[in-house]
């Protein structure tokens, strides 16, 4: 036995419920349509309240000001006196209605009653008049609202009033009227503008249910498509067939029927593939049992038992490695956590546990390793799995008297972590490197026995920890005649050298 560069030592839901409430698309949507109309509905009725009230406000005041200018203009100063003689014209003008109640006022340039309504209120001006502009207001008599169209007529001083010929003075004129007419006639802009909505809002939401409807029954034909399927058929779904919206949800489907189909005519491939290869030996095990039943001899039938063993083993050892393809392929990093790894001990582990074959082969197993630990994320069931694999395919392939080097290392460039596994035997023709990682794929004239899997469970363990497989020829390789294979498994090492250091 070849010593190793590296002494081999021992190191040490609730109550059944779906958390997740399932939504509603046509609802969803619906909600999303429905919750801005519903809310810009009152508003809207307020800005048309307003602009009612603004409209039903804007003849009144002309008829106010009207009123207010047809009064101002009665008013006369004779001889130092303030007079307002109202002919029946203005009379008129001034009378109150069915409806609203009509005041006014005329005031003299010390705001003494000329005549009017002496209880109605004055403005509050700071600005000095503007004689015969027409002012708007709102104030309150005799407990309700009133609007006041007020304005100031000049007065020229005479002889009787004593003022200088430059200085004026101004007669306060004041027309109100109650808003009783303007809040009827904004009420009935409300209603004329309101109502008519109350009936078309019902009709706006039966239109947009129906609109949902229809541009989600693409959606339900797509279901009742997928519906009426046989359980067997995976063939593509037209595309063409749904909205530009959706054809995104069809690519996807499609995509993982493509993928479902192909997972399904591998394990098609693989269950006839086994079967096929269980035949072999359990044909073997029947044949060799009913010989060992007819023969009288004892040597026959030792031998027919030795055969029989040796057909049981070789039984075995498929349907274990089936096992361990099988559980490679099913095993993913959310079902089975990856954790840190030394991965030379894991090596080292696995390595001696082979001594004991590979002596009884007369096949010089070696182990070369760095004394640093190498750190990688991984399985540690499965990567021992697949060592145990590279290194029972080197020792069937290499002959007697040969060797077979299992080389732990690291690639600092590239920080990855490189398994070698060598021998001298036949070794693998180029033409057949991208093949012999095939499930039952054994090279011609090969006389080894074996099931064909070895090769596969250890590219499909590397894959699942995102590592490389490649085979070369070995290049330590003096012979001709067997030149030998290296397997070259490269995983990513998890840790830095610092953190590896200490």
């Amino acid at each position: 036995m070849r010593a190793d560069s590296r002494k081999i030592a021992a190191v040490p839901a609730v109550d059944g419920k779906d958390p997740h409430t399932q939504r509603s698309l046509f609802g969803e949507i619906l909600d999303w349509m429905l919750m801005p109309l519903l809310l810009l509905w009152p508003l809207s009725i307020g800005v048309t309240y307003v602009i009612a009230k603004s409209i039903a406000n804007e003849p009144f005041d002309r008829s106010l000001e009207d009123r207010v200018t047809v009064l101002a203009q009665q008013v006369k100063e004779m001889n130092g006196e303030v007079s307002a003689r109202l002919p029946f014209s203005a009379r008129d003008i001034l009378r109150a209605d069915d409806i609203d109640n009509v005041y006014f006022q005329v005031s003299g340039p010390q705001r003494q009653m000329i005549a009017g309504d002496s209880d109605m209120p004055l403005p509050d001006d700071e600005d000095p008049p503007v004689p015969w502009a027409v002012v708007l207001r709102d104030a309150e008599m005799r407990n309700a609202d009133v609007r006041i169209a007020y304005t100031y007529v000049n007065l020229q001083p005479s002889r009787m009033t004593g003022l200088n010929p430059g200085d004026t003075r101004y007669a306060l004129v004041q027309v109100g009227e109650t808003l009783e007419k303007r809040r009827l006639l904004a009420n009935q802009i409300i209603k004329g503008v309101i109502l008519p909505e109350f009936i078309i809002l019902p009709i706006a939401i039966a239109l947009l249910w129906f609109a949902l409807s229809r541009g989600l029954s693409p959606l339900t034909s797509l279901q009742e498509n997928i519906r009426s399927r046989r359980p067997d058929d995976l063939s593509p779904i037209d595309s063409r067939a749904v909205p530009e919206e959706i054809s995104p949800l069809v690519r996807s489907l499609n995509e993982m029927l493509g993928r479902l189909s192909q997972s399904i005519q591998s394990q098609k491939r693989f269950i006839a593939d086994a079967a096929h290869q269980m035949k072999t030996p359990l044909a073997g095990m029947r044949m060799q049992s009913e010989l060992a039943l007819r023969q009288d001899s004892r040597e026959e039938i030792q031998r027919s038992l030795e055969q029989l063993a040796k057909s049981s083993a070789s039984a075995t050892r498929l349907v274990n490695q089936l096992l361990a393809l099988a559980r490679a392929e099913n095993d993913s990093p959310q079902a089975t956590p990856l954790k840190d790894i030394d991965l030379i001990a894991l090596a080292r582990d696995t390595v001696q546990e082979w001594f004991g074959a590979a002596q009884g082969r007369e096949i010089d197993l070696g182990f070369e390793a760095g004394e640093e630990p190498i750190i990688v994320a991984g399985n540690a069931t499965m990567l021992r799995e697949m060592m145990n694999n590279l290194i029972d395919n080197a020792l069937r392939y290499t002959q007697r008297r040969g060797s077979v080097t299992v080389r732990v290392r690291r690639n600092p460039v590239q920080k990855l972590a490189i398994i070698e596994v060598e021998d001298n035997g036949p070794g693998i023709p180029l033409s057949e490197r991208s093949q012999v990682f095939e499930r039952f794929y054994r090279i011609l004239g090969s006389e080894v026995e074996g099931s064909g899997l070895g090769l596969a469970i250890v590219r499909e363990i590397a894959q699942r920890h995102g590592a490389t497989v490649t085979v070369t020829h070995n290049p330590h390789s003096t012979d001709p005649r067997f030149p030998g294979a290296l397997f070259r498994i490269s995983l990513r090492i998890v840790q830095s050298d610092a953190r590896e250091s200490t």
